[in-house]
């Protein structure tokens, strides 16, 4: 379910904050495809922007993974971003990583970690390290608490046993098996700076679990779709978006993901980001594409689209699918 972008008159808007700036946002050449598989997932998550979960349906087909593969096979695009819900439900999933692997693209995955304990998933390690795919990891706390808080009972210590079985694959030690964790804030806050909390997290993760990796991204939780309605219902969500804009920082601008990055929904249609897939705000606000339509250079120069949820992304050190901006 979604809310409203525009829950009530802001007292600025996105595009005029960047204008008091002399700020303007438009697509550069494309590094990376990313590709969201559908809202199926095994967890039900407070902050999840997608407001994904295990009774969702919106699952990619096979007929638009082949025309994906075929787009991909002739534009070459140098990173392949899959998320979801959980991505690894989609009977595609498999296919479209190996398409990307064959084309020699960088693959990302948007990891759960519980999802390798479904049924017909136990052998997920084994395709990730076959496939050299670097795994981007959910983990929002180092402690049991504030992660069964906002993921579910049970869900850290399924975590912790997945983290240490990519560990025993290799992830976090191999250099070509890179692991990294995600941290969002359990509530309306910004997180706090990326280096030292990635230095709490390997502290801890060690000391307790014998657990390594690579690095830790911490994003803003943005105000749409599942999120957006937690807030509402605490009658927090005017002032989250207010210390969003109050907190807009002009130098992450540059740096956000929206630039270089062409977003697929799980039907194949275009967007910015994932974030404005899920409020279907089409690219440019214009009428609806699908990325078997277009050559990735003839996006170049399009202005981007925009709504009072952008603000989430440019708060504080600002907040990519990369992590930190500045």
């Amino acid at each position: 379910m979604n809310i409203p972008i525009e829950t009530a008159t802001p007292t600025r808007s996105f595009p005029e904050v960047l204008r008091e700036h002399a700020l303007d946002l438009r697509r550069d050449t494309m590094r990376i495809l990313q590709i969201n598989l559908g809202k199926l997932c095994n967890q039900t998550c407070i902050h999840c922007h997608v407001g994904a979960g295990p009774g969702r349906r919106e699952v990619m087909t096979a007929a638009t993974a082949d025309r994906i593969i075929d787009w991909m096979q002739r534009y070459r695009p140098g990173t392949v971003d899959i998320t979801g819900g959980a991505p690894e439900l989609c009977p595609e999933f498999r296919r479209l990583a190996e398409a990307a692997r064959a084309i020699d693209a960088k693959v990302l995955v948007r990891c759960n970690l519980t999802v390798i304990f479904e049924e017909g998933q136990t052998d997920l390690p084994e395709f990730y390290r076959d496939n050299a795919v670097e795994l981007i990891c959910s983990l929002p706390c180092y402690t049991a608490d504030n992660v069964d808080k906002q993921r579910g009972d049970g869900v850290f210590d399924r975590s912790i046993r997945a983290l240490q079985k990519f560990n025993e694959m290799g992830y976090g030690r191999d250099p070509k098996l890179v692991l990294t964790l995600v941290y969002n804030p359990l509530g309306p806050t910004l997180p706090p700076e990326e280096k030292p909390l990635e230095e709490a997290y390997k502290q801890q993760l060690d000391e307790h679990f014998g657990i390594v990796f690579d690095r830790l991204l911490a994003l803003t939780n943005l105000p749409v779709t599942r999120f957006a309605l937690w807030l509402k219902a605490q009658d927090k969500l005017e002032d989250y978006h207010q210390l969003l804009l109050e907190s807009f920082n002009p130098a992450t601008v540059d740096g956000l993901m929206c630039r270089d990055t062409i977003n697929v929904g799980w039907e194949g249609d275009l967007f910015d980001c994932d974030f404005n897939q899920m409020l279907d705000l089409t690219m440019a606000r214009a009428e609806r594409r699908y990325l078997w339509d277009i050559d990735p250079e003839a996006l170049r120069g399009e202005s981007i689209a925009t709504a009072r949820h952008c603000f989430g992304c440019t708060a504080g050190h600002g907040s990519s699918c990369d992590g930190a901006i500045s």
